[in-house]
């Protein structure tokens, strides 16, 4: 079983970011996502 782990904090999540997702679907068997937060980064929430 193929796996892989796709970080980022996707603020905001882009046309770029779906495509790798919708990639690493066809390559892996199991794909995460992982949202994380960087305190340190101006975010589009903030």
């Amino acid at each position: 079983m193929k796996k892989a782990l796709f970080p980022g904090s996707f603020d905001p999540i882009t046309l770029g970011h779906y495509d790798i997702i919708q990639r690493g679907l066809s390559l892996f068997d199991h794909l995460v996502v992982a949202i994380g937060e960087n305190s340190e980064k101006n975010t589009a929430l903030a």
